[in-house]
């Protein structure tokens, strides 16, 4: 039997794996200008996490992201709109050509 491959071998792959629903449409949209894949009905949140292995990187140490509470208690996982616009990701849908910013410059994140 192969054994899995170290998750550092999977670098390209995200935090979150589909495992269900993998017929729904897909929807594109962008984080930080480059183009990704999601599925209808995902939150941001999910949309980011099966792409990527954070959502952001922390204001204060750098340190990488990906939300803590998942249901919009914890202040985690605020990314930014193209416009500037704060959002949650965690109960944020996606949509279709929507334009992530993690990004962006140190300071509030969400205010």
């Amino acid at each position: 039997m192969s054994q899995p491959e170290p998750s550092s071998k999977r670098s390209k792959a995200g935090l979150f794996q589909r495992l269900k629903e993998l017929d729904r449409p897909d929807v594109e949209f962008f984080i930080n200008g480059d183009k990704y894949l999601a599925k209808l009905g995902d939150t941001v949140l999910t949309a980011i996490l099966t792409n990527q292995t954070a959502v952001r990187k922390t204001e204060f140490s750098g340190q990488a992201r990906a939300g803590f509470c998942l249901m919009g208690a914890c202040q985690d996982c605020w990314v930014r709109l193209a416009d500037g616009q704060p959002i949650r990701a965690c109960s944020t849908m996606i949509e279709q050509g929507m334009q992530i910013v993690t990004n962006f410059a140190q300071g509030n994140n969400h205010g």
